[in-house]
Order: structure tokens, then C-alpha cells, then sequence
């Protein structure tokens, strides 16, 4: 009887599920779901002309790029996002001398706890330091780029295309949802996720900083430097990385041809049974 029972029961959940397929598979079929705006007019992140100098398997990081790329940051980003993962000795990495770290650190004021009192003072900056946080006056919450590159989906190329891709809103997308005009207060781009993005558009025009090597700071010259910094502060290690892997396999390669000659010299002239 248990059995019978347990049979039954199989069947009516097999039934059921092979009704529910049969049922969605219906509906898609003759009414498909409609696109949304956001898979009709979201775009991909796309590299700068020339690309990153740090892709690929024989790329590394240009140090000049990182320097103009960190001017950008304190300059434009620093007012709204914190790097509170980057400690200002770390710019060393990047071609900065002691003095000019010291002389970076000594520009900003480092919040410190007192537990004796319970007080927090402030102290200029210290190359063991890390940034400061940032306090936003706006609303909502800027987020830290310590690691934006590794949390967004693209990288280095979301944060190049998100920084030149503010636009006016396509007519055709007006025409086709018209519910979807962006709201005030919001800015339209299509490289952000749900095409409307809080942010006004940091890199307005050209020459908003001024290079010390000479490079015209264009709109999109500073958004593939800025990338650029962000990238490295994602992953400073990223060089030294790419190096150790090219050792690391050419270990392999050499210790694999060394088994296999031993292997060769061993079993040479020796038959199986």
C-alpha cells in the first residue's frame, strides 16, 4: 500500500512539473517577454583608443599614466570618493620619491581617536597614513574606489566608459519607453546598470587638470588615466604577479623536459612483461 501510495504521489508531482514546463514553454512562445529598456540601450564597457597598457599577458603598469591618473583622482574624484584602502607610502610604487610622499600625505588631515579622552583630533597626514575618509555634504553615498575595478564588472574599461559615456537620452529611447525618461536629479549613461546614474558627469570638459609631463588633458585622456590609478590601487601587485607566473611556468616547462629525459634515461632499452 506505502508503495502504491509513493508511486502516486511520484506520478502527480511528475505531472505537475511536466505541466508547468509545458505551460511557461506556451507562454513564452506566443507571448514572448517584452525587451526592457535597459537590454534595449545598456552598453558594454569598451577599451580607450590604444588600450590599457597593463592587459594582456606582457602588459605592466606606465607609472607616468598612474601619476596623471592620481592627479585626477585628487583633484576630481577625491571631493566625493574616499581610497581608504591606499596608504600614502604606496605611492612610491607608482614613482613618487619620499619628499613628494610626505609632501602628498602633509595635504590632508588624518582623523585620530583618542581613547584618553574620547575625542577625535586630527593630524596632517603621515606617509604610513592611509587616505582619509570623505565626508559627502549630498546625498546619498559615494563609494570608495579602493577597489572598483575589481568590483564592477569591466574594470578598468567600466570605469573609462562610464566617465565618457554622459549623454542626452537617445530620442529613440524616449519613443519606444517613454516612461523611461530619466528623472531629475539623475543623469543619463548608458555604460551604468539601469541607464539613470546619481552621479553629474565628473569630467565635463577638457584641461580640468593640468599635466605636469605635457599630455593634453582631454575628457577622455583623464578617464583612461583615472582608470588606470584605480586599477593599480585594485591590484598594485599586478606586475610583480604577471612576473611570478612567467616563472612559475618556465619551472614547469624545465622540471617536466627533466622527468621526461630521467623517465627516458631510466626506462631506455627496457621492455615490458
Amino acid at each position: 500500500m506505502i508503495r502504491i501510495l509513493s508511486i502516486l504521489v511520484g506520478l502527480f508531482f511528475s505531472a505537475a512539473l511536466t505541466w508547468s514546463v509545458g505551460l511557461g514553454a506556451y507562454s513564452y512562445v506566443t507571448e514572448p517577454p517584452k525587451e526592457t529598456v535597459e537590454e534595449a540601450f545598456h552598453l558594454h564597457p569598451h577599451e580607450p583608443a590604444g588600450g590599457f597598457s597593463f592587459n594582456g599577458l606582457f602588459g605592466k603598469f606606465d607609472n607616468q599614466q598612474l601619476q596623471r591618473g592620481f592627479k585626477v583622482y585628487s583633484e576630481v574624484c577625491a571631493n566625493c570618493h574616499a581610497l581608504k584602502l591606499v596608504a600614502f607610502r604606496d605611492l612610491k610604487a607608482i614613482g613618487y620619491n619620499d619628499d613628494e610622499v610626505k609632501a602628498i600625505a602633509a595635504k590632508y588631515q588624518i582623523p585620530e581617536y583618542d581613547p584618553t579622552t574620547g575625542e577625535v583630533k586630527s593630524h596632517a597626514g603621515l606617509a604610513k597614513d592611509r587616505f582619509p575618509p570623505v565626508v559627502y555634504a549630498g546625498s546619498g553615498h559615494p563609494p570608495d574606489l579602493s577597489l572598483v575595478t575589481k568590483a564592477r564588472h569591466g574594470g578598468a574599461e567600466y570605469v573609462y566608459s562610464l566617465l565618457t559615456g554622459y549623454a542626452e537620452q537617445p530620442a529613440e529611447l524616449l519613443k519606444r519607453f517613454p516612461e523611461a525618461k530619466t528623472p531629475d536629479g539623475l543623469y543619463y549613461n548608458p555604460y551604468f546598470a539601469n541607464l539613470n546614474i546619481a552621479m553629474p558627469e565628473p569630467l565635463a570638459s577638457d584641461d580640468q587638470v593640468t599635466y605636469s609631463d605635457g599630455t593634453k588633458a582631454t575628457k577622455a585622456q583623464m578617464a583612461a588615466d583615472v582608470a588606470a590609478f584605480l586599477t593599480w590601487t585594485a591590484e598594485p601587485k599586478l606586475d610583480k604577479r604577471k612576473q611570478t607566473g612567467w616563472a612559475v611556468l618556465g619551472f614547469l616547462l624545465f622540471a617536466t623536459t627533466l622527468a621526461y629525459m630521467a623517465y627516458r634515461n631510466i626506462w631506455a632499452g627496457k621492455k615490458g612483461h
